[in-house]
Protein backbone atom coordinates (compact mmCIF):
# COMPACT_ATOMS: atom_id res chain seq x y z
CA UNK A 1 0.00 0.00 0.00
CA UNK A 2 1.32 3.33 -0.51
CA UNK A 3 1.29 5.71 2.70
CA UNK A 4 1.47 9.07 3.04
CA UNK A 5 4.75 9.73 3.00
CA UNK A 6 5.17 7.13 0.05
CA UNK A 7 2.99 9.29 -2.06
CA UNK A 8 3.99 12.69 -1.43
CA UNK A 9 7.51 11.09 -2.47
CA UNK A 10 6.26 10.04 -5.72
CA UNK A 11 4.16 13.44 -6.23
CA UNK A 12 7.50 15.55 -6.06
CA UNK A 13 9.15 12.86 -8.07
CA UNK A 14 6.69 13.25 -10.79
CA UNK A 15 6.66 17.15 -10.50
CA UNK A 16 10.37 17.36 -10.86
CA UNK A 17 10.17 15.65 -13.68
CA UNK A 18 8.15 18.02 -15.72
CA UNK A 19 9.83 20.35 -18.30
CA UNK A 20 10.94 23.75 -16.85
CA UNK A 21 8.48 25.88 -18.49
CA UNK A 22 5.91 23.68 -16.53
CA UNK A 23 7.50 24.22 -13.30
CA UNK A 24 5.51 27.63 -12.51
CA UNK A 25 2.48 24.97 -12.40
CA UNK A 26 4.06 22.72 -9.94
CA UNK A 27 2.16 23.35 -6.68
CA UNK A 28 -1.15 22.63 -8.56
CA UNK A 29 0.22 19.61 -10.15
CA UNK A 30 1.27 18.03 -7.25
CA UNK A 31 -2.42 19.10 -5.69
CA UNK A 32 -4.57 17.95 -8.51
CA UNK A 33 -2.46 14.86 -8.89
CA UNK A 34 -2.08 13.95 -5.16
CA UNK A 35 -6.38 14.42 -5.20
CA UNK A 36 -6.33 11.43 -8.10
CA UNK A 37 -4.36 9.12 -6.61
CA UNK A 38 -5.84 9.53 -3.42
CA UNK A 39 -9.09 9.09 -4.76
CA UNK A 40 -8.32 6.15 -6.75
CA UNK A 41 -6.26 4.67 -4.13
CA UNK A 42 -9.90 4.98 -1.93
CA UNK A 43 -11.30 3.05 -5.12
CA UNK A 44 -9.55 -0.06 -4.64
CA UNK A 45 -11.07 -0.54 -1.06
CA UNK A 46 -7.64 -0.67 0.60
CA UNK A 47 -6.70 -1.25 3.82
CA UNK A 48 -3.62 0.29 5.75
CA UNK A 49 -0.88 -2.31 6.95
CA UNK A 50 -1.82 -1.45 10.47
CA UNK A 51 -5.96 -2.04 9.93
CA UNK A 52 -4.47 -5.51 8.31
CA UNK A 53 -2.46 -6.01 11.40
CA UNK A 54 -5.27 -5.28 13.68
CA UNK A 55 -7.40 -8.06 12.11
CA UNK A 56 -5.38 -10.91 11.53
CA UNK A 57 -4.68 -10.18 15.25
CA UNK A 58 -8.79 -9.98 16.21
CA UNK A 59 -8.48 -13.49 13.75
CA UNK A 60 -5.97 -15.60 15.75
CA UNK A 61 -7.70 -15.02 18.86
CA UNK A 62 -10.84 -15.61 17.85
CA UNK A 63 -9.40 -18.98 16.09
CA UNK A 64 -7.66 -19.49 19.56
CA UNK A 65 -11.16 -18.86 21.41
CA UNK A 66 -13.27 -21.47 19.20
CA UNK A 67 -10.50 -24.19 19.82
CA UNK A 68 -10.02 -23.54 23.41
CA UNK A 69 -14.13 -23.65 23.36
CA UNK A 70 -14.14 -26.96 20.77
CA UNK A 71 -12.28 -28.69 23.54
CA UNK A 72 -14.50 -27.51 26.63
CA UNK A 73 -17.60 -29.18 24.75
CA UNK A 74 -15.99 -31.78 23.77
CA UNK A 75 -14.77 -32.57 27.45
CA UNK A 76 -18.21 -31.77 28.64
CA UNK A 77 -19.59 -34.54 25.71
CA UNK A 78 -16.82 -36.85 26.88
CA UNK A 79 -15.82 -36.93 23.39
CA UNK A 80 -12.39 -36.34 21.67
CA UNK A 81 -11.90 -32.77 20.54
CA UNK A 82 -11.90 -32.74 17.09
CA UNK A 83 -9.88 -30.49 14.79
CA UNK A 84 -12.36 -27.41 13.73
CA UNK A 85 -11.66 -28.29 9.86
CA UNK A 86 -12.44 -31.82 9.03
CA UNK A 87 -11.68 -33.63 5.39
CA UNK A 88 -14.49 -35.66 4.33
CA UNK A 89 -13.98 -38.89 2.82
CA UNK A 90 -16.15 -40.61 0.87
CA UNK A 91 -16.94 -42.97 3.23
CA UNK A 92 -17.94 -40.18 5.64
CA UNK A 93 -20.40 -38.96 2.66
CA UNK A 94 -22.65 -41.89 2.62
CA UNK A 95 -23.38 -42.34 6.37
CA UNK A 96 -26.36 -40.37 7.56
CA UNK A 97 -25.00 -37.59 9.82
CA UNK A 98 -27.30 -37.35 13.11
CA UNK A 99 -27.66 -34.09 15.15
CA UNK A 100 -27.51 -34.33 18.80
Amino acid sequence: MVGPTNLEDLVKRFSAALPEPMRHLQEDMEKNLRGVMESSLQKMNLVTREEFDIQSAVLLRTREKLEALEKRLAALEGKPAEPSVQSSTPADSTQPQTEA
